[in-house]
């Protein structure tokens, strides 16, 4: 009896999520807001969106503190947990946004929903995209649509993810473009504006600088007499099986540089299954992914090693030196795609192996260029001085903060 329920789902398995698609996407959450947006618009209340995490992120910290210091704002946050949270309960939690998005006048989201960008919102209600990575580096959105990552354009013309922004939020000038073709604002010119990415304005706050030191030093003692060899890859495949890189060779490294530094492991967040750091090297690697959060590593570390992830634009910020780890850089181009030629892009060496990666740092600090960091990061974070969240709340807001 099992196996042929097992094969009559298999069968059906396809249409039905087509039928849930359009049923969710084009009737039930958009027949949900009409009618629950004839009441008056509240206008001081105020909906952060998490489209995956099952916690308010950084992304939204610091406004979110600000705003809620302000007293006058009705704060609500919606945790969707897309990809992780099962359908009916990702359907309830979706309806429950629908719902209380209605009457909200201020919206913040920093990733893609197509539920958001199916609802047919009210003109007053303004919608304020922050998005989570910095700079321009992996494709996403309309931009991998002839891409084996992303839907077929077909589909994100039918389904999109982006719409109903009034405001997108990016590191600098050079990069609007980007998010213009990613989103389909390419006709709405304005929309995108370059005044700063909010959570990068603590890396100017020395006591938060301070604090990030302490912190890791707490949970990894061992690093107080070493420097730090931070390496932080992003994920390989598709979102709900997300697969991280376990190709460097530790032991190598531990030999050849275990008596100066110390390697901290941070796997992308969607990765669900770490490679396992052997007993013996528990005093020179380290993972991390639950202990310490990314700022505070990026931080206190003293070289990056990463691939693809939009990190490095973080990191440009302390102008350290950075290494690129890109042993299948032709797979994931073909896979995902860059908006930038990677091989001209990055602000640091392009390296396939761990003996490359061990004999660069061990003449870091001659090899090292920071003029071509400073330049990266002026050109691709040239809004992210400090001072984004204040642009940020002064755009939204205006004279309606008290």
């Amino acid at each position: 009896m099992y196996k042929i329920v097992k094969k009559i789902y298999k069968k059906f398995r396809k249409p039905l999520g087509k039928l849930y698609r359009f049923g969710t996407l084009k009737i039930i959450y958009p027949m949900t807001y009409r009618i629950k947006s004839r009441k008056k618009i509240n206008p001081n209340k105020v909906i952060f969106i998490e489209v995956r995490s099952e916690k308010l992120t950084d992304d939204f910290e610091l406004l979110y503190g600000k705003l809620k210091k302000k007293k006058q704002f009705e704060i609500h946050t919606h945790l969707l947990r897309m990809g992780f949270a099962r359908k009916k309960d990702y359907i309830r939690l979706c309806m429950a946004l629908v719902r209380d998005i209605a009457d909200a006048k201020y919206v913040f989201i920093s990733d893609a929903s197509d539920v958001l960008a199916c609802l047919p919102l009210r003109s007053d209600t303004i919608v304020t995209q922050m998005w989570h990575a910095c700079g321009a580096f992996k494709k996403f959105g309309m931009s991998t649509a002839d891409l084996i990552f992303g839907d077929n354009r077909k589909s994100l013309k039918k389904y999109p993810y982006h719409k109903n922004y009034t405001h997108v939020t990016v590191s600098a000038k050079e990069i609007v473009w980007a998010y213009e073709e990613a989103m389909s604002l390419t006709e709405q010119p304005g929309v995108v504006k370059p005044i700063g990415v909010s959570r990068t304005d603590v890396f100017f706050d020395d006591a938060y600088l301070k604090k990030a030191n302490e912190q890791v030093f707490r949970v990894v003692p061992q690093a107080k007499e070493k420097k730090i060899i931070l390496y932080a890859p992003t994920f390989r495949g598709r979102v709900a099986s997300a697969k991280t890189p376990d190709v460097l060779d530790l032991f190598y490294m531990q030999r050849m540089l275990g008596d100066s530094y110390i390697v901290l492991f941070k796997h992308h967040p969607f990765v669900k299954k770490r490679p396992e750091i052997p007993e013996e090297l528990k005093d020179f690697a380290v993972d991390v992914t639950d202990t310490l959060s990314i700022e505070s590593l990026l931080c206190t570390s003293d070289v990056c090693i990463s691939d693809y992830s939009s990190l490095v634009f973080e990191y440009s910020l302390f102008e350290r030196p950075m290494i690129f780890f890109a042993y299948d850089l032709d797979e994931y181009y073909d896979w995902r795609g860059f908006y930038y030629d990677y091989k001209t892009f990055v602000p640091g060496p392009i390296l396939t192996d761990t003996e490359q990666i061990v004999d660069y740092i061990k003449k870091v600090e001659e090899a090292f260029d920071k003029s071509v960091v400073r330049k990266f990061r002026e050109t691709y974070m040239g809004a992210c001085d400090g001072h984004a969240t204040e642009r940020i709340m002064k755009l939204v807001f205006g004279e309606a903060i008290e």
